[in-house]
């Protein structure tokens, strides 16, 4: 598998919570805006910084190649989607120098800890698709 291409049909091992688990919730926890959960998932909710990390769950990349990897971000984007996720801890951006300097980033071990839940979110989003679809289209002919 080259750089560009992402795996993401990895068995995830575990059992993933049900949704008896979120009922379980403090009544505030998805409206409080300082809720830490909520903050955090402003961040791993943004498309952008989901499809950055999947692909840089095969390994350092430069900039290019997740830019190859995803190629319907702008430059600008990818590079506000590095800095916030460098920011959170979830990247390492590292520095070569070369004459130009090359950049590469690679996920932390923070960064590692996200893989097993997003992919089964992408499985969840890939087996769900027919059916989310379908619902559209049915939802569209009554609007």
């Amino acid at each position: 598998m080259g750089q560009g291409e992402v795996n993401v049909t990895t068995p995830v091992s575990g059992e993933m919570p049900g949704h008896s688990s979120l009922k379980q919730q403090p009544k505030k926890w998805p409206f409080d805006p300082n809720c830490p959960v909520r903050d955090v998932l402003d961040r791993i909710g943004d498309k952008w910084s989901t499809l950055v990390l999947v692909t840089l769950a095969n390994g350092p990349h430069r900039f290019s190649a997740v830019q190859r990897a995803i190629p319907d971000i702008s430059k600008r984007m990818l590079t506000q989607t590095f800095r916030d996720l460098e920011r959170d801890g979830m990247i390492a951006r590292q520095v070569f120098p070369t004459k130009p300097p090359s950049v590469e980033y690679r996920l932390t071990p923070l960064g590692e800890t996200i893989l097993k839940p997003l992919a089964a979110l992408v499985r969840w989003a890939d087996r769900s698709h027919a059916a989310i679809n379908h619902a559209r289209l049915a939802y569209d002919e009554t609007t």
